[in-house]
């Protein structure tokens, strides 16, 4: 039986997760979404302008948000805090491959530390923050539990995207577990 954390052990970890790097962190883990309800941990993986995560099924799985149905293209990558993450699993790292992301970072992903169009560089690869949500569902309620989807979807979970970004590759790239993620300057040039 898994054990879902409550939303008093969840408020007990909002200082630990604020502590979050803002400039630089790690890529703690990479995950795979090769066909529905799986996921492989990857210790290295491919960025790819068209197809996002080599081998992830993000290309194919279409979305709501595209008038036909296609996979949205500021929606190929899901990045979370994997101090979020390690909250909702209550610190099980075998289940952190559930969240549904693949770049599971150990990074400040609030609106005020990557506004928008903010490129962060792991690896070889470069990414883009883009303006699309990225909210929990039914199937991260059944993952996390309940107090885990509204500890992510609302007050200052929403407020500081505790859920995660989605992002597009710009650079593609290799990137590695344990991978350094830092922010592109503004004004460096990113060659593609």
């Amino acid at each position: 039986m898994l054990l879902y954390p409550t939303a008093q052990d969840l408020e007990s970890r909002l200082a630990h997760i604020a502590g979050s790097p803002i400039d630089e962190g790690v890529l703690e883990m990479i995950v795979r979404r090769p066909d529905v309800d799986e996921r492989e941990v990857l210790e290295e993986g491919e960025l790819d302008l068209a197809l996002g995560l080599v081998g992830d099924t993000w290309h194919v799985r279409g979305s709501r948000r595209t008038e036909d149905g296609s996979s949205h293209p500021d929606m190929q990558l899901n990045v979370m805090n994997a101090r979020v993450v390690d909250a909702i699993s209550a610190g099980d790292r075998e289940r952190w491959r559930w969240a549904g992301d693949q770049l599971l970072v150990d990074l400040d992903l609030s609106p005020e530390n990557l506004p928008v169009g903010t490129r962060l560089s792991l690896g070889t690869a470069v990414i883009e923050v883009t303006d699309q949500p990225h909210t929990g569902c039914a199937k991260f309620a059944d993952r996390y539990g309940v107090d885990a989807l509204r500890f992510v979807n609302t007050g200052e979970g929403k407020l500081r995207r505790f859920r995660g970004v989605n992002a597009r590759v710009v650079v593609p790239g290799t990137i590695r577990a344990g991978d350094v993620v830092a922010k592109v300057p503004a004004d460096e040039p990113v060659a593609a």
